[in-house]
């Protein structure tokens, strides 16, 4: 009877691990990696061909008015590769959820804006959810490469 008990307790103990397990992914958001087919290391050419001419341009950096709730910025390196993409939502019109791009637990500052960064150390790039507390609030979305 001992045993069967101890037996229980095992098996128990190892289902409780994988529920816990499958709830946090569940929660864990698939890493934010792109931006309408933009990806950290694509080039310029690759870049201007998927969203068309940018609003401003310059070998640094290049700036899209995608609509009027929406624009975006694309910076490069030294040899034209994408470092980051930073989009910006007036209104927090056509954001997409902040837990598809960061999960649950953003903080809430004193003056009421909302922040979340996360970190993907095996691919060596963050990603940022931030909503100011103005009247007409802004949503950025930022992902940076790091070295």
């Amino acid at each position: 009877m001992r045993n069967n008990l101890n037996e229980f307790r095992i098996l128990l103990a190892a289902l409780l691990l994988l529920g816990a397990a499958a709830i946090a992914n569940a929660q864990a958001p698939a890493p934010y990696r792109e931006y309408r087919g933009i990806r950290l290391g694509m080039t310029a050419a690759e870049t201007r061909a998927k969203l068309g001419e940018p609003s401003m341009k310059s070998d640094e950096q290049d700036f899209y008015v995608i609509s009027t709730s929406e624009t975006a910025q694309i910076v490069y390196n030294s040899a034209q590769k994408v470092i980051t993409i930073s989009t910006d939502y007036t209104g927090g019109v056509g954001a997409p959820d902040y837990r598809s791009i960061v999960g649950e637990g953003l903080l809430q500052k004193p003056d009421g804006s909302l922040f979340r960064m996360v970190m993907n150390d095996a691919e060596r790039f963050w990603v940022t959810y931030s909503k100011t507390a103005t009247v007409v609030p802004i949503v950025t979305i930022t992902i940076g490469a790091y070295k």
